[in-house]
């Protein structure tokens, strides 16, 4: 099982930016699909950008163009650029690891390994 860890939360003001890392341990992180998924207070954790294990990525709508995710598989270790940063991105911000030998996939549930959060508040 890979154990992850999120960092690079905090307070920002709109329009800003922030950088989330996601250090992995105890598997080679090249073996893996890997996600950022944000659940803001009283709603369902949502896909916020995905990457396969060969680069492909995808993004929620409401982040296209803001956000880039990005992996150093050298570093084990996935990142989320954040800019222009808007009070609706407020959430605890999750990255989530699914084996490359599983269909790929951008749904919450279908990631078997998370990290502990962290929070990202966006003030207007």
């Amino acid at each position: 099982q890979v154990q992850l860890v999120e960092s690079g939360g905090g307070l920002v003001q709109a329009g800003g930016t922030l950088r989330l890392s996601c250090a992995a341990s105890g598997r080679t992180l090249s073996s893996y699909h890997m996600g950022w998924f944000r659940q803001a207070p009283g709603k369902e954790r949502e896909l916020v950008a995905a990457i396969t294990s060969g680069g492909n990525t995808n993004y929620a709508s409401s982040v296209k163009g803001r956000f880039t995710i990005s992996r150093d598989n050298a570093k084990n270790t996935v990142y989320l650029q954040m800019n222009s940063l808007k009070p609706e991105d407020t959430a605890v911000y999750y990255c989530g690891a699914r084996h490359q030998s599983i269909v790929y996939s951008i749904v919450p549930d279908d990631y078997g390994s998370w990290g502990q959060g962290t929070q990202v508040t966006v003030s207007s």
